[in-house]
């Protein structure tokens, strides 16, 4: 698919759910969110139904987020629908990695090709501040459970305030160095502000070349992270949803006023 700014569009981030099991301080703030109820949310025949018309259309890569995905009750399950829709190429998870171990195995089995998975510091105590009481352990046995089960490459998704530099992202580059694992560096962004930057490491953040579309939990496509533009599928039909979306896709970001990465996946 061309957007009207020839840009080639072949991947599509799908947003499952927006609970999390941690609440990160640059994604979620101290006194939670309004979650959506449980007929807001897209079933799982629904997100199959949408991506079988996106990958008709031209989308080739796939990638679950969140909230936290494996957070969502039979994720797996999904996996192995979108599996097994011919033409996905790559078909991948972002996740905090801190429920991972339990389910690596399995999501590999059903068709999960590779993760990201955030870390943002090898410290335990500012891990957990971080996260509002995660257990950096937890990632840790996540990260060694994608390795085994063959989840590659595994990538490491790691915030930074504006500089890989910085002594945590350094430690965590030496970690990836160790352990035979990429790793991508992400600038705080601040969706409402509309601050952002291209992605050390990887391609997110360019918008002369953005190849990407998002499916949110409650239906929406919307074309750019950094933009109040969207389209229900259930009220318009995938097709047409997704029509109209390539159709307005902005040619850089701004701002959006109506998400934030708990519900958006980033």
């Amino acid at each position: 698919m061309l957007d009207r700014f020839d840009r080639h569009i072949n991947y599509l981030r799908i947003s499952v759910t927006d609970r999390c099991n941690l609440r990160c301080t640059y994604c979620m703030p101290a006194e939670g969110i309004k979650l959506h109820s449980h007929s807001d949310i897209l079933t799982y025949d629904e997100i199959t139904a949408f991506t079988r018309d996106a990958v008709a259309m031209g989308i080739t890569k796939v990638r679950l987020t969140g909230g936290e995905p494996l957070a969502r009750r039979g994720i797996t399950t999904l996996v192995r629908m979108l599996a097994g829709l011919e033409g996905i190429t790559d078909l991948s998870m972002t996740t905090n990695g801190t429920l991972l171990a339990g389910h690596a195995q399995n999501l590999a089995d059903a068709g999960l090709m590779r993760v990201n998975i955030s870390l943002d510091t090898l410290d335990p105590e500012k891990y957990s501040s971080m996260t509002r009481g995660g257990n950096m352990a937890d990632v840790l046995e996540g990260i060694k459970a994608a390795q085994r089960a063959g989840l590659r490459p595994v990538k490491i998704n790691c915030v930074i305030k504006s500089t890989p530099d910085e002594n945590d992202a350094r430690m965590v580059a030496e970690f990836c160095m160790r352990e035979g694992l990429e790793v991508r560096f992400i600038r705080e962004m601040d969706l409402a502000g509309g601050t952002f930057s291209v992605v050390h490491g990887g391609t997110g953040g360019h918008c002369a070349r953005c190849n990407r579309l998002r499916l949110t939990p409650d239906g929406m496509v919307r074309p750019c992270l950094f933009s109040n533009i969207a389209y229900s599928i259930r009220e318009l039909g995938t097709r047409e949803a997704l029509r109209m979306a390539l159709e307005n896709k902005p040619e850089r970001g701004t701002t959006n006023s109506t998400n934030g990465f708990y519900n958006i996946g980033g």
